[in-house]
């Protein structure tokens, strides 16, 4: 072997195998800490984490840089990656308890508590996915399967290490380090307040789960054709399982929006409201993808096809874009103590949203000249996040108590009534948005960087209602699409007729 390569390999190995020690001393630092409360061994042991971290980051780099080809170098990256994680959250589940113990009498201990158990949620969560991946893909490939990885599963990747850090840190937080611009900045994440870190974590959670789906999408069908023995009906009852789970999560995504703008992080609450969105996008595409929205071959033929699976994910619709824009939207219209706003019935027009959007889900279910591709009148998603924009200007102005709150409540109550208007407009066919972001890799990335662009700035807001305001005149354009192309979930280009 020559000295570059070798000398690259020992290099990788290092890097791979060096993150379970680093993480271990980690663990025992952690235990120091809770028995000793010693600034100085959580500073070493907050340490080892960022250290193993930037290992994990580096060995990505390393190989991609120089390939150094090392036997089993993948699979042992993978078992270092289930070691960290076994680890590392169990003990910032194991954090989070011991410093609930210590909570100073100020704290809210209802929502401390609440931070707790959603953190062992959390956690847990991860592990399943790391040990539902593996046995997915291991059993998929010895039938013949190829392997694939999706972006959101190298997201969860590049993100499980550094979201563990952020968690360890605030876990395990004693004040009175050194006195060094390193432990300020650990400080300034060790009291980080908890509504930013529930926004944190729930966006770690929705990956999980998205990094679920794509193996369910990808493996599931081999899986189970050798577990049910050809029983259709049991593998069906099985697959059903995996798109409830994810339609389940949109409407909690939708409860905890309300919960987030109640607190008064709206901005929080739109973006839980886009992870709410998610869920909805890929519980159908899972379901499609497993084969569950065509009848069995025995089935009889029935007037409506009502499913389980399709009411859930209706009732979830209106608990995540129906009734969840409308109660936020009452709770800061009644914030503002202008007469002019108080004088408008802006109660009557949130109970008309909720009423109209309804009306639109049924209409949905009942509908029997479906448009392949299309919805006919807004869908409820796309009308939720259009009038749920200009609530973060309103939440912004509350705050700031900026004289344009006036004009963003009156904004806001008209755009409620023409949002109610389009979700019953059944003339107007939208395009599905979610399979365009499907097949056509440069609008997903554009969607994605608008967000990030744009969520740690002011103007988050008047991206996302600028980029919904397109969606509501789309039809202008998408009516020229054929059906039968804007039904198709991998297409890169888009025809017209």
């Amino acid at each position: 072997m020559s000295k570059p390569k070798f000398l690259s390999t020992n290099v990788a190995a290092l890097l791979v195998y060096g993150r379970p020690p680093m993480v271990f001393a980690g663990m025992i630092c952690a235990i120091g800490v809770m028995l000793d409360h010693n600034p100085l061994v959580y500073y070493s042991g907050v340490i080892f984490l960022l250290a193993a971290m930037i290992l994990d980051i580096i060995d990505g780099w390393f190989a991609a840089r120089f390939r150094p080809q090392a036997k089993l170098a993948h699979l042992a990256d993978r078992i270092m990656d289930k070691v960290v994680y076994a680890i590392v959250f169990p003990m910032v589940a194991v954090g989070m308890m011991w410093r609930y113990q210590y909570l100073p009498e100020s704290a809210d201990f209802r929502l401390e508590m609440l931070h707790v158990v959603f953190v062992f949620v959390l956690c847990v969560t991860v592990l399943m996915r790391d040990n539902f991946a593996h046995f997915m893909r291991n059993f998929s490939l010895r039938k013949g399967e190829e392997e694939e990885m999706k972006e959101v599963t190298r997201l969860r990747t590049m993100v499980a290490a550094p979201v563990g850090v952020v968690l360890y840190i605030h876990a395990f937080y004693v004040p009175g380090g050194p006195d060094s611009s390193l432990y300020s900045w650990i400080s300034w994440l060790g009291a980080i307040p908890i509504q930013q870190l529930f926004f944190l974590e729930i966006l770690f959670l929705i990956i999980n789960f998205g990094s679920i789906a794509g193996y369910c999408r990808k493996y599931g069908t081999a899986c189970l054709d050798d577990l049910c023995l050809n029983d259709e009906v049991l593998r069906r009852r099985i697959l059903a399982v995996f798109p409830n789970v994810l339609t389940v999560m949109n409407a909690l995504m939708g409860v905890l929006a309300i919960l987030f703008a109640y607190r008064g992080r709206v901005q929080e609450a739109y973006l839980i409201l886009l992870g709410a969105g998610f869920f909805d996008k890929i519980d159908g595409a899972v379901a499609r993808k497993l084969g569950l929205t065509t009848p069995l071959p025995s089935a009889k033929p029935k007037k409506y096809n009502i499913t389980l699976g399709g009411v859930l994910d209706d009732v979830s619709d209106t608990v995540s874009f129906c009734i969840a824009p409308a109660v936020i939207f009452y709770m800061l219209m009644g914030r503002v103590t202008d007469e002019s706003i108080q004088s408008l019935p802006y109660g009557w027009i949130a109970i008309l949203y909720v009423v109209l959007g309804i009306t639109r889900l049924v209409f949905f279910i009942l509908d029997q000249n479906s448009i392949p591709g299309f919805f006919k009148g807004i869908p409820v998603p796309g009308a939720a996040l259009l009038v749920a924009a200009p609530f973060i200007m309103i939440g912004n102005a509350l705050e700031s108590n900026t004289p344009d709150l006036v004009f963003w409540s009156k904004f806001s109550f008209f755009l409620m009534i023409i949002a109610a208007i389009l979700m019953i407009s059944f003339p107007i066919r939208y395009m599905h948005i979610g399979r365009l972001m499907s097949r056509s890799r440069k609008f997903l990335i554009f969607t994605i960087v608008l967000v990030i662009g744009f969520v740690f700035t002011p103007y988050f807001g008047h991206a996302a209602l600028g980029y919904l305001i397109l969606y509501v005149f789309s039809p202008l354009y998408t009516w020229r699409i054929s059906p039968d192309i804007a039904s198709q979930e991998h297409l890169e280009k888009l025809s017209t007729s």
